[in-house]
């Protein structure tokens, strides 16, 4: 198993920024952010371009991963495939098929996205919808070599009420997921708010892990109590502040990362354990996101077989 990182979290710095310093800190392996480059929003960034994408930026890419020592593990697109604009649901899925031919030309074996969700219609309409929109996706990474992997981010800001914006959050979801050719990016934070005991819901299922990600949590119970597992109901002027637990680095929260290393072990995972650096303690600066990354991989280096 191999240490790496989301490269999101340096949404500024270049892609050969990047690698220079995750090679000179250790880490093995790089989760690259592929988003298209429609402006500042938040835990995204574009260090690969799809525009114009070729032989030659492959190459060129790939030189540079070899030079530092680095595994390319993903190209990341989280977005909403299920978007009730359909001008805007056609955007995010014609861009997953661009990076499936981008991770083609480059070896790289996964392209991570969401499944996501229209927030005015059923999670079983959803799912009906779903298995059309994700039928040429799957078809075009079979051909292509690559797997399409989902992350079980709840995404609960994507949905007014604060409720699941991203239908892979359960394993119930995963099994529906696994029927339709898609592999599970599996990220253990999630679970621990979902209530979901992120080591026994990964143990059945580490034979579809294609890609792990790791990012920790804080829990607070004495807020959850006043708001409930919804988060804010009330004053919620950020979509995204559920009120009651916030994300860390690896080591500064509450999943026992080492049941969950020993879990993908036993289960024969020997991919790439990918930080989500999302942590608003060390954010804020390229310095503090730094520091946070270096946290993670004091956390789980120690942890993965040489």
């Amino acid at each position: 198993m191999k240490l790496g990182f989301l490269t999101a979290c340096l949404p500024q710095r270049s892609l050969a920024d990047i690698a220079t310093w995750a090679g000179a800190n250790g880490f093995e392996a790089l989760e690259v952010a592929a988003w298209p480059a429609l402006g500042n929003r938040p835990f995204t960034a574009t260090h690969l371009d799809v525009n114009g994408f070729g032989q030659q930026q492959a190459d060129e890419i790939r030189a540079l991963a070899d030079q530092h020592g680095l595994t390319l593990s993903s190209l990341g697109f989280y977005d909403n495939n299920l978007h009730p604009d359909p001008v805007e649901r056609k955007a995010v899925n014609a861009h997953v098929l661009a990076l499936i031919d981008a991770a083609a030309l480059l070896g790289v074996p996964t392209v991570g996205t969401f499944v996501g969700r229209d927030p005015t219609r059923s999670v079983a309409e959803n799912l009906r919808a779903a298995e059309q929109v994700f039928r040429p996706l799957v078809d075009r990474s079979g051909e292509r070599g690559v797997k399409i992997i989902i992350e079980n981010c709840v995404m609960e800001g994507w949905h007014p009420d604060g409720y699941p914006g991203n239908l892979a959050y359960s394993p119930e979801l995963w099994e529906w997921m696994f029927e339709q050719g898609l592999y599970l990016n599996y990220d253990p934070s999630h679970l621990v708010w979902m209530g979901i005991d992120p080591v026994e819901a990964l143990r059945p299922y580490v034979d579809r892990v294609a890609h792990a990600q790791a990012k920790d949590i804080q829990v607070f119970p004495e807020r959850r109590t006043r708001y409930g597992w919804p988060g804010k109901a009330v004053v919620r002027d950020d979509p995204w502040d559920v009120g009651w637990w916030r994300y860390r680095v690896p080591g500064l929260g509450q999943v026992d990362w080492r049941a969950v290393v020993d879990t993908l072990y036993e289960g024969g995972f020997d991919g790439v354990l990918s930080v989500e650096h999302e942590d608003p303690v060390w954010g804020g600066t390229e310095d503090r996101v730094e520091t946070g990354l270096q946290v993670a991989h004091r956390t789980l280096r120690p942890l993965l077989v040489a």
